[in-house]
């Protein structure tokens, strides 16, 4: 069964268009209008090895409902394209560094929503998004995939470095929980349901 799906958020605020393929190979189109965050997008994509396409459209200017906007709709493009989550590996742990940056995320795919995302920024700004917003992209999209999932940059002197470690991480965490586990015959749960 395909693991894939398109998702559109139209609000008055925003249009958000995600198309998602789990089972892809990191293929991406990001267009946010927005550098830093297609970037960050577009490593998610690569490092997940989700093919991802993203449209982002600001209706009213504001920056910030936009970031909020592309989080909410991959987080349940993303929670869709799993479907009942039978056969996957469910947990995962990834730590990736980048320079001087380190982060770490651990992953249950279980449909219980819960995150808790530690990025350290230490600027208001980094290449032109607030730090705010950037912590509310993660957060946003980690709520929407409904699962549980805990980010955490460990040490780190450029901002830059370590919301890119964070992102990667979470990417590879994603990746590997997300596969599909040979052993595992039904639903990844002594529940027998997620």
């Amino acid at each position: 069964m395909a693991r894939s799906t398109a998702l559109k958020r139209e609000t008055k605020e925003t249009s958000i268009s995600i198309q998602v393929n789990i089972d892809g190979s990191g293929k991406t189109s990001v267009n946010t209008g927005i550098d830093f965050f297609d970037h960050l997008i577009t490593s998610f994509g690569k490092h997940s090895m989700i093919d991802l396409v993203v449209k982002a459209k600001s209706n009213d200017g504001i920056a910030h409902h936009l970031i909020e906007d592309t989080g909410i709709a991959m987080g349940a493009a993303i929670d869709k394209a799993l479907g009942n989550r039978i056969g996957i590996t469910r947990f995962s742990y990834s730590s990736i560094p980048m320079d001087e940056s380190l982060a770490e995320t651990s992953v249950d795919l279980v449909r219980r929503p819960y995150g808790k995302i530690n990025l350290q920024i230490k600027r208001s700004q980094i290449e032109g998004m607030s730090k705010e917003d950037i912590e509310h992209f993660f957060s946003s999209l980690v709520q929407n995939l409904n699962s549980c999932i805990h980010i955490n940059v460990k040490y780190g002197e450029n901002d830059h470095h370590k919301i890119e470690s964070a992102i990667k991480s979470l990417a590879v965490a994603f990746r590997i929980a997300a596969d599909k586990d040979k052993k595992q015959k039904g639903i990844p749960s002594t529940k027998g349901s997620m």
